[in-house]
């Protein structure tokens, strides 16, 4: 049969071996966007990084802490927590130039040193640590997902958060009112096989180092039952689950921790390509846990198209829009997001009421 609508064309056989890293398509989807310059609350972002850790060796995260803090002017947010102390001199140097010449803008929060882990008494050596950080000025304790992916003992064997040797420090940091905020797994894609089913495959391309599917890895749900055993067996402590409790595909499991532990937070640093694709599962869990859900970015070096996208999605209703402003080719997957469009008293606490609280600001 011929086609019915004539000159129609053949197709081009050369987009067959379009590489899937070129294609960068433009949304036909028509329709309006709020328009936004800052947030709609003074915020705290509880997840940031200002140090040296991630930097460039010897480099600070921001070189310039006033162009930062004309940045938060300028969008609305009141405080960072700077997750970057580490301990010892470290420590000493981030609070120095955040904290203290910059009182109630920053926060910074310590680390650490799983080394301890290889020596005699390593629970003793820890808690002393901690002890230490918290004399210094460190207001939180940062744990990381080196504790279960990479972090070993003296006799070479791995460590997950839920050690037996560890169970005393957590308990020590709610004795000592330094809330814990730990981040323990990645997406559950980095667990999934590199094959042409994966959602995260260009991520996993350009950083291959983050997938963990090998035999030599923990798996993702290993990893968070250790999670869940750390937050249970220290009820004395305020934990922050990282990036949506580790878990933003299942918001579901998430919200059970939450209902099981009081103790248990989470913050909203680097997932809004998962909380966008189900923004209003999201704001049930808001709604059914409105004073643990924290306002955090994960952003670094921070800006503005970041902040402000975080608040499209917290604030309005918008659809089909870019997690990721500015990139041709989103960096976690290839989809937009939409937003949750929280109402006022639930952005209160999400942005600023729920953090001032857990960390006494």
């Amino acid at each position: 049969m011929s086609d019915l609508i004539p000159g129609r064309a053949t197709p081009d056989r050369r987009l067959a071996d379009l590489a899937l890293s070129d294609w960068a398509p433009v949304r036909s989807i028509r329709r309006p966007l709020t328009e936004i310059t800052r947030l709609e609350v003074p915020a705290v972002d509880v997840h940031n990084h200002l140090g040296r850790w991630l930097a460039e060796a010897g480099s600070w995260m921001v070189p310039d802490v006033g162009e930062l803090l004309g940045l938060m002017d300028r969008v609305g947010v009141a405080t960072v927590v700077n997750l970057d102390g580490r301990w010892g001199h470290d420590l000493d140097a981030n609070i120095a130039r955040l904290d203290t010449a910059h009182p109630g803008r920053f926060v910074t929060f310590c680390h650490l040193d799983w080394t301890r882990l290889t020596q005699d008494r390593p629970t003793e050596h820890l808690i002393d640590d901690l002890r230490r950080a918290k004399d210094q000025g460190a207001r939180g304790l940062k744990v990381w997902k080196d504790l279960g992916l990479a972090v070993t003992d003296a006799s070479g064997s791995r460590v997950l958060p839920d050690d037996p040797r560890l169970g005393e420090v957590f308990a020590a940091a709610g004795e000592l009112d330094l809330p814990i905020l730990i981040h323990t797994a990645d997406p559950v894609a980095f667990w999934a096989p590199l094959d042409r089913h994966n959602e995260r495959i260009d991520e996993l391309q350009e950083m291959p180092s983050w997938w963990f599917g090998g035999a030599d890895h923990p798996s993702f749900d290993r990893l968070m039952a250790a999670l869940a055993d750390v937050v249970r067996r220290a009820p004395g402590t305020a934990f922050i689950g990282a990036h949506v409790g580790c878990a933003a595909e299942d918001l579901d499991w998430v919200s059970a921790l939450m209902d099981q532990c009081a103790n248990f937070h989470v913050d909203l640093g680097g997932r809004l390509g998962e909380l966008g694709r189900q923004p209003r599962r999201f704001a049930r869990l808001v709604e059914r846990h409105p004073d643990r859900v924290l306002f955090g970015t994960d952003a670094f070096p921070l800006d503005e198209d970041s902040l402000l996208t975080y608040a499209r999605f917290l604030e309005t209703d918008d659809e089909c829009f870019s997690y990721a402003a500015g990139c041709d080719v989103p960096p976690q997957g290839r989809w937009d997001i939409s937003g949750a469009a929280l109402p006022p008293e639930h952005l209160r606490a999400v942005y600023a009421d729920n953090a001032r609280r857990l960390l006494s600001l």
